[in-house]
């Protein structure tokens, strides 16, 4: 007795998964409708960045292997000549026209300013939240429209009015310290200069602290903290009662109710927040530019700032692009390598 095939018995020929050689997916060499529609609506905003964004990336990288300079702006000016590394080899030799210049000690002192505003930040920030967290506080939502006001005032007249108030002869900040704190500690007279004191605070190696750099500081710190109260603030209210009420139920008390219910949900909105605070941070300009200039000495000196010497005052297009590819890749690294230790971006199930 022979034995037939439940694919013979159908009528059916052999094919893949026992289906018929017209029952076969054909092969899709081209992308869909609904994804060539997608496309098409992603277009005019690739070409928007390809126009601003991309193209000037691309052009600057180029720059820093060339010597561009103020010659090569003409339209009929001839194209620059190709000088490889050069320009990168000048940076890290500190040959470059500008006094003072050292670039670790102002890559040194670039990542403490950016881990230390931001570290201040988000502590503060929360601390704030939390407070203002609290049920039946009286004229809670003034004071969360209160706080956010630095953020309103433009960065210009920020810079100025915190470089007024360091004043040495005539700033609020010396007159607090003769006045009221004066007073109440019998302290004598003072007129401390907080931004152009020519010794630093504290100098190991590279790491050099100038006396301007906790005038910068204590001006970013109020300039920083409300953003970071406004984001803890909407962590805050993301987080169900309930899990409050059962974490009360076990009997945790206050610390604990705050380490195993808060924290876990503060994490997924705090830690992006505060990468990208660090990098904001870290590119700040106008505190060190227009409140101490840099000094004294270069002590405030930002790679931002200094990048920006290089264009407006030396006039050294290929040495300043060379330079923020440097400051591109250490803020790339930096931020590449603190979202992979904190997992960032990772969700709070995962």
């Amino acid at each position: 007795m022979t034995s037939v095939s439940p694919v013979a018995t159908s009528g059916a020929a052999p094919g893949v998964l026992g289906l018929a050689p017209s029952q076969k997916r054909p092969r899709r060499f081209l992308p869909s409708r609904d994804t060539r529609t997608a496309y098409l609506f992603l277009l005019p905003a690739l070409l928007v960045m390809a126009i601003i964004t991309f193209y000037p990336l691309v052009f600057q990288i180029y720059m820093s292997f060339t010597d561009y300079g103020l010659k090569n702006l003409a339209a009929t000016a001839p194209p620059p000549n190709l000088v490889g590394f050069n320009n990168y080899q000048r940076i890290l030799d500190n040959n470059i026209v500008i006094p003072n210049f050292d670039f670790v000690r102002i890559l040194v002192f670039n990542l403490w300013w950016a881990l230390s505003n931001v570290v201040i930040h988000v502590v503060i920030g929360v601390a704030i939240a939390l407070l203002l967290n609290v049920k039946n506080l009286r004229l809670r939502r003034f004071w969360r429209s209160i706080y956010i006001l630095p953020v309103m005032v433009p960065p210009i007249i920020v810079a100025t009015v915190w470089r007024n108030m360091f004043d040495p002869q005539n700033g609020a900040i010396n007159q607090l310290i003769n006045g009221t704190v004066g007073v109440l500690f019998k302290l004598p007279p003072t007129n401390i200069d907080w931004l152009t004191h020519p010794e630093p605070i504290i100098a190991i190696g590279p790491f050099v602290l100038a006396l301007a750099y906790f005038a910068l500081l204590a001006a970013n710190v109020w300039l920083g903290w409300p953003l970071n109260s406004v984001v803890a603030t909407g962590a805050l209210q993301s987080i169900p009662s309930e899990l409050y009420e059962a974490a009360a139920m076990d009997g945790a008390g206050s610390w604990q109710r705050f380490k195993t219910v808060t924290l876990p949900f503060l994490r997924p909105a705090m830690l992006p927040f505060a990468i990208y605070g660090f990098v904001v941070t870290f590119n700040l300009f106008y505190l060190s530019y227009f409140m101490s200039g840099g000094g004294p000495f270069g002590q405030t000196e930002l790679l931002v700032t200094t990048a920006y010497r290089l264009v407006a005052e030396q006039k050294l297009y290929g040495v300043a692009a060379a330079f923020a590819v440097f400051q591109f890749f250490i803020l790339l690294a930096i931020t590449l390598v603190t979202n992979r230790l904190a997992k960032a971006t990772a969700s709070y199930n995962a």
